[in-house]
C-alpha cells in the first residue's frame, strides 16, 4: 500500500472477483457463497460484498466468511464512496468476492449502478453465471453479447449452472470463446427457504453451503489467478468528523431488528459513537444517549415486542425527549401497533398504527432532505436510501415529518420522518452521511449533557 501525501490519497490492491448474473433467479447467489466457503476452506481469509441495497445476502455472506459483509451501492454513496467502502473493509483479507445484483447490466437508469457499473470501478474481473438448462450451443452467443454489450467490460469469463451430465458439459465447451470456470449440475438440495422480503437471514440457516459441489464442479485455482489479475485502486482518504462527541447509541439486534448497513455503524462511530446492543424482544431498555431500530421483521415477533420490557421503557424515554431513530421495521415498532386478524401494541410513541399487505407496498432508491423539527433531522441534510416493504402506516391527522422526499414513497406521498419530540421513524433505510451521523450523535451528546 502506498501514501501520496500530497493528493491524500492511497494506492492499494488485493485480488478480487465478481459474481455477476444474466438474470434474478439464475443461480449466482448459490455460487458465491459455496465460492465463498471454498475459498476460506483452502485458507483464505474471505472479505464479502454484496452490490446493492440487500440486507439478507450479505447475512450468509458474513456467517459463510466469518467477517461482516459491505454493501457496495453507487446510488447512494457515489463511485467515491464504493471504492471507500471497498478499501475500507478488505485490511487482512486475502481476497474480495463480490455478489452481483439482478442481470449484470440492470441498473437504475440503463446501467447505471449496475453489477457491470461496480465491477468497473473497483477494476474486477467478473465472471458471468449462465443458467443453461435446455441450451448447448447458444450459450457462446449469450456470453458473446454480454461481452460486447459494452466495450469496457470487465468480464472474463463464465460458470455454467444447471448444467444436466458430463455429455452437456461437452456439448458446452464446444466453440466456446470465453473462458468457462465451471460447469455446476442441477442441484435442488441448497435451496435457502425464503419469506416475504427474501431469503431467511445468515443466522437462521441450518444447512451447509454447496461448498463441496463448487470445488468439484468450478476451478477454483483459476478463478484465484483471475481474482489476482485485479490492477491497483486508488482511493482518497476519508477525511474524519471534527465532532469530539462520546456517545453511547444503543443498537436494537434481534431477529425483528436485523437490517442495518455496516457503513451506517461506521459513520456513527466516525462520528464518535460506540454501542450497546439490545433485544426489544427480551431485554430492558440499556442506559443510553440515543437508541437506533433498524429494520427486520417485527411483524413475525409482535407478541414477544408488545410483552417485552423494553416496549414501555421506549415510550417513557421518548416522551422524556431521549433521541430515537426507527427505520422501517423501527418505525413500525414506534407507532401505536399491528393490525391485523390479532392487534398487538407497541410503543405507541409515533401517531399510526401498522397493517400488513400480501404484496409489497414500496420498492425503490429515495432521496431527498431533511426539514427540521428534531435535533436528529436538522434542516436541509440530503438525504440517500432505499425502501422495500410490505407494510402500511396509517398516520393521524396530526402527524408530523421530518424529511421530504423528491424520490420514493416514505410514509405517505414523499413525506417521511415522522417525529415526535426527538424520536424520528422513517420507512428509508439511510445510507448516512457525515452531516447526518454527525446530526444523530450532536443530538445524543446533547441528550447526555442536560
Amino acid at each position: 500500500m502506498q501514501i501520496n501525501e500530497e493528493a491524500k490519497q492511497v494506492k492499494f490492491n488485493i485480488p478480487r472477483i465478481v459474481i455477476a448474473g444474466i438474470q434474478s433467479g439464475c443461480g449466482k447467489t448459490t455460487i458465491t457463497r459455496g465460492l465463498m466457503a471454498a475459498l476460506k476452506r483452502r485458507g483464505l481469509v474471505v472479505q464479502p460484498f454484496k452490490i446493492g441495497p440487500d440486507f439478507i445476502d450479505p447475512s450468509h455472506h458474513t456467517r459463510i466468511c466469518g467477517r461482516v459483509s459491505r454493501n457496495l451501492d453507487v446510488v447512494m454513496s457515489g463511485e467515491e464512496g464504493v471504492i471507500e467502502s471497498f478499501f475500507s473493509a478488505c485490511p487482512g483479507a486475502d481476497i474480495a468476492v463480490i455478489e452481483g445484483v439482478m442481470g449484470m447490466y440492470d441498473g437504475l437508469d440503463s446501467t447505471y449502478g449496475s453489477t457491470a457499473h461496480i465491477a468497473k470501478i473497483l477494476k474486477a474481473p467478473l465472471l458471468l453465471v449462465i443458467p443453461v438448462h435446455g441450451m448447448a450451443n447458444s450459450v457462446h452467443a449469450i456470453a458473446s453479447g454480454f461481452k460486447n454489450y459494452e466495450p469496457d467490460s470487465t468480464l472474463a469469463g463464465v460458470i455454467l449452472n444447471k448444467v444436466g451430465s458430463p455429455r452437456h458439459a461437452d456439448l458446452l465447451r464446444a466453440g466456446a470463446e470465453i473462458p468457462q470456470f465451471g460447469f455446476v449440475p442441477k442441484d435442488t438440495s441448497f435451496h435457502t427457504m425464503s419469506r416475504h422480503l427474501g431469503l431467511i437471514m445468515g443466522e437462521e440457516k441450518t444447512t451447509d453451503e454447496p461448498v463441496t459441489l463448487i470445488e468439484e464442479s468450478c476451478e477454483i485455482s483459476e478463478i484465484i489467478r483471475v481474482a489476482s489479475s485485479a490492477p491497483p485502486l486508488n482511493v482518497d482518504l476519508h477525511k474524519e468528523s471534527s465532532l469530539s462527541c462520546k456517545v453511547t447509541i444503543g443498537v436494537a439486534k434481534d431477529p425483528a431488528f436485523c437490517f442495518y448497513y455496516q457503513h451506517n455503524l461506521e459513520m456513527l462511530e466516525r462520528s464518535g459513537a460506540k454501542f450497546v446492543y439490545f433485544s426489544p424482544m427480551q431485554d430492558h431498555k440499556p442506559d443510553v444517549d440515543a437508541i437506533y431500530l433498524g429494520g427486520g421483521y417485527p411483524e413475525l415477533h409482535a407478541e414477544m415486542l408488545e410483552t417485552g420490557p423494553a416496549r414501555d421503557e421506549i415510550r417513557s424515554a421518548c416522551d422524556d425527549g431521549l433521541p430515537v431513530f426507527g427505520e422501517c421495521g423501527g418505525l413500525l415498532y414506534l407507532t401505536e401497533g399491528l393490525s391485523g386478524e390479532r392487534s398487538y401494541r407497541w410503543t405507541g410513541v409515533l401517531p399510526g398504527s401498522t397493517e400488513m399487505a400480501q404484496r409489497f407496498q414500496a420498492l425503490g432508491y429515495c432521496e431527498g432532505r431533511t426539514l427540521g423539527g428534531t435535533s436528529l433531522t436538522p434542516e436541509g441534510v440530503e438525504i440517500k436510501g432505499h425502501e422495500f416493504h410490505y407494510s402500511t402506516v396509517t398516520p393521524s391527522r396530526d402527524a408530523r415529518y421530518s424529511m421530504s422526499l423528491a424520490r420514493g414513497k416514505g410514509i405517505s406521498d414523499g413525506q417521511d420522518g415522522m417525529y415526535v419530540h426527538e424520536t424520528v421513524g422513517c420507512y428509508t433505510h439511510c445510507w448516512f452521511s457525515g452531516q447526518f451521523s454527525d446530526a444523530i450523535v450532536r443530538a445524543a451528546e446533547n441528550w447526555r449533557k442536560r
